[in-house]
């Protein structure tokens, strides 16, 4: 096997995105990357400061973690040696992505009362962790949820599924993360957009082959302590302008927007119930299913840490997302009619996106303005560090040590596979963020989540908890759900309308979970029950086994030793 293959297949898959974008000019992208602007005075030498800081204390982190990383068990889940607090403030690090930070206060910047769905609703997958995932996960997973769900069923074609959507979920989240870093970046330092890609995506590949899950862990959370402190802070100077009441808040907003009292109303985002409803549903079932998220419960030694994790997690969470909702309208309050944010035909600098940033400035001046520009760069490496290692354990471990090599290969010879991957994932992450300039990063998200939604919590619940579940059920039911879920994005009002220009979309409604989480979970229960074969019985036979290994840990993965 050439462990130089899923660099090869990545940089393919890169090279053809680059090719079918029609708003990507090659020859521009280029000369970008590795060009500075002519006019470089605007760079703010506070903001630049506590980015390097940033960066150096991360590198020194990666070069410690990197001693420590010594087999597959370290590089993909810290040796399972991460307590129950410090792992729930990794996943808080984890979770809170750049879509949060600066991309929900975009939301609400632009359409008010609907923006809160994306800070509000992901917060009911937590009870969903932590009541039906959180103790099976950690006594029955190893290094990727398809361990998981291939430890009763046949393990290539269930690995073949799960690997697959895992790779198409990161991707989409990878476009997120780098749309997100790329503006933060050019705006910072006053580069091209294309060059910021470039430093982004070099220092994330550095970060994930070297370091591994325990550069990652600790990169997540200093990223959740300054995160949290951060945005407090802001919140904190927004109330103390009107009193510390929130009705002043809001009627400042309501003032400044040009929706006036729609900017408290629902229904500017979200016209009709279905969508509100299947908008909620991709949220809920795929946030309680995000595989780079999952990973981390791999991190700690046994299910009562693993309890522990998601407890802290999701009390961090919660006020997080409280947060964000005086940040959205603060920026709404502070920005939207300050010139000093405002180009010259009145739009936001650096569009909505940047709203969160520029309502720091707005509070706190260059000094604020770097701080929060670093955390949020911070957001952004740690996310992506997390999807990069859930990436490349997929390529690694899943396809190449247990589909290609049949559980034979060595740990040195996947550690290489995995690092190689890391690479390939850096690279893609740098032509997709280019391709996808300009994009609202909380929209883009509706891709990965719908792939968490459809294909990976339906694929875990089942496998945990129904006795019925086949190897032909579950693949039929995953690939047709994953199948439809892609059909209708693509011919749904965002995709065939807005972008392709046609004047009615084939599929009404812009988020598709709803109907393809359906489709997914009738296809897999029908086929299922309608599987007489000899491994369909001998798959239910192995359920008690399985059973009794989710509830007491018998036979679980335990920490590493050195």
């Amino acid at each position: 096997m050439n462990h130089r293959a899923p660099l090869a297949w990545l940089l393919g898959l890169s090279l053809l995105a680059w090719a079918g974008s029609a708003a990507a000019d090659v020859a521009t992208a280029l000369h970008n990357m590795f060009t500075l602007p002519a006019d470089t005075s605007a760079i703010n030498s506070k903001a630049v400061a506590m980015f390097i800081g940033f960066v150096l204390v991360s590198l020194g982190i990666t070069f410690w973690a990197a001693k420590r990383t010594k087999s597959t068990a370290d590089f993909y889940t810290a040796g399972g040696k991460i307590g129950g607090f410090q792992n729930g403030l990794a996943i808080c690090g984890d979770w809170c992505s750049s879509a949060a930070l600066m991309g929900v206060a975009a939301l609400i910047y632009s359409n008010g009362f609907d923006g809160l769905i994306y800070s509000v609703v992901p917060f009911g997958a937590w009870p969903l962790m932590m009541f039906l995932l959180a103790d099976r996960l950690r006594n029955l997973g190893k290094y990727t949820l398809a361990d998981i769900v291939s430890l009763r069923m046949a393990r290539v074609p269930v690995r073949t599924l799960v690997s697959s959507a895992s790779l198409a979920f990161v991707i989409g989240y990878l476009i997120v993360q780098m749309v997100g870093a790329g503006t933060l970046i050019s705006n910072l330092f006053g580069l091209h957009y294309e060059m910021a890609q470039v430093i982004i995506g070099a220092l994330i590949v550095v970060y994930v082959a070297f370091g591994g899950m325990i550069a990652t862990t600790y990169v997540q959370l200093i990223k959740a302590v300054l995160l949290l402190s951060g945005a407090s802070f802001i919140v904190f100077l927004v109330l103390q302008k009107f009193g510390f009441s929130m009705n002043g808040l809001y009627q400042a907003a309501v003032d400044n927007s040009p929706l006036k009292t729609g900017v408290m109303q629902p229904g500017t985002l979200l016209p009709d119930p279905v969508n509100a409803i299947s908008c909620g549903v991709m949220l809920i079932f795929g946030g309680a299913a995000m595989p780079h998220v999952l990973m981390r419960f791999f991190t700690v030694p046994d299910a009562k840490e693993a309890r522990r994790s998601v407890a802290w997690a999701a009390s961090l969470i919660g006020y997080f997302y409280l947060l964000t909702f005086f940040i959205g309208y603060g920026a709404i309050a502070f920005v939207m009619k300050n010139p000093e944010f405002l180009d010259a035909k009145g739009a936001i600098i650096g569009g909505p996106n940047m709203a969160a940033i520029h309502l720091a400035k707005a509070m706190g001046g260059d000094l604020l303005l770097g701080f929060i520009s670093a955390v949020a760069f911070a957001t952004i490496v740690a996310v992506v560090a997390g999807l990069t290692i859930a990436g490349a354990s997929a390529i690694s471990h899943d396809i190449y040590a247990n589909m290609l090599r049949h559980g034979q290969a060595t740990d040195a010879e996947v550690v290489k596979v995995s690092r190689i991957a890391a690479l390939g994932l850096g690279v893609l992450g740098i032509v997709l963020g280019i391709a996808f300039k300009g994009q609202n990063i909380a929209y883009l998200i509706v891709l990965p989540f719908t792939i968490s939604s459809t294909v990976f919590f339906p694929v875990l619940f089942l496998s945990m908890y129904w006795r019925r579940l086949t190897t032909t059920g579950m693949v039929t039911g995953g690939w047709i759900g994953l199948a439809s879920a892609i059909v209708m994005l693509v011919v749904g009002p965002t995709i065939w309308k807005d972008i392709m220009g046609n004047p009615e979309a084939l599929f009404p409604y812009k988020y598709p979970a709803l109907f393809s989480m359906s489709i997914a979970f009738v296809t897999m229960i029908v086929v299922s029950l309608l599987d007489k074969s000899d491994r369909a019985k001998a798959e239910l036979a192995s359920f008690d086994d399985q059973f009794v290994r989710s509830q007491t840990g018998l036979g679980a993965e335990g920490a590493a030793q050195h």
